[in-house]
């Protein structure tokens, strides 16, 4: 039995190119939209969902906290919150260890891009206040929206800002070049019951963005920061 909720499977928007043979697909998502008076676009980072929580340190799974040693630095860093988190569950994109993108003006290894509290997702203000309690970054926001009035217009705006380096300017493993971003995850800034996640978050992953195999963790490479030896780098 899990210790607690993992992190649902975020829709793709059915102009998502990237979408894997067991992703899921908004198709309704443009009625949804219309429910929702601001969106945050925020970029889609290459790294780990992890979770921060009482219980401890989750990867994927959250049958049992995870040992792996791209988490070493955080599970430290859990030590020394731990007492302070309550119900709150920090879900952060672990960029300690490098995936299919190299971040080359990488300024910090975790980045969080939601908050749970029981069985409700937190607000964006809500999230980023308590990120910065932690003294945590969230993820880049790319574009904050009322509520879109055309659905083409919409799907064209969404390619435009994918097609994108985004924040930390990305270098392609696979392709062994500069990069874009690897897409976008939409979100409502309002807060929403963990139910309705599907109604109020979707994504845009742009076409083969996985350039990692079975094997990359026995070779994986910690990802290095501008500011090494700064605050941020290992606690």
């Amino acid at each position: 039995m899990a210790i607690s909720q993992k992190y649902g499977r975020t829709f793709h928007y059915p102009f998502s190119p990237g979408t894997m043979s067991d992703d899921r697909i908004q198709y309704d998502y443009w009625k949804y939209l219309q429910n929702i008076p601001t969106l945050i676009h925020t970029e889609k980072l290459d790294g780990e969902n992890n979770c921060l929580s009482k219980n401890g340190v989750f990867a994927r799974s959250h049958a049992a906290p995870t040992v792996s040693p791209w988490t070493q630095s955080l599970r430290r860093f859990w030590e020394l919150v731990k007492y302070d988190l309550g119900n709150l569950e920090f879900f952060i994109e672990n960029l300690y260890a490098i995936h299919s993108i190299e971040y080359r003006k990488l300024e910090h290894h975790f980045y969080v891009f939601g908050i749970r509290e029981n069985q409700r997702w937190l607000s964006w203000e809500e999230t980023k206040f308590y990120a910065n309690i932690l003294d945590l970054p969230t993820v880049p926001i790319i574009k904050i929206e009322h509520t879109p009035e055309n659905q083409i217009q919409f799907e064209k705006e969404i390619l435009l800002l994918a097609n994108n380096a985004g924040a930390f300017d990305p270098y392609d493993i696979g392709e062994k070049s500069k990069g874009i971003m690897e897409g976008i995850v939409t979100r409502n800034a309002e807060g929403y019951a963990v139910d309705d996640f599907a109604k109020n978050v979707f994504k845009y992953v742009r076409k083969g963005h996985i350039k990692t195999n079975e094997h990359w963790t026995k070779n994986w490479k910690r990802a290095a920061l501008i500011n090494e030896g700064g605050r941020y780098v290992d606690y």
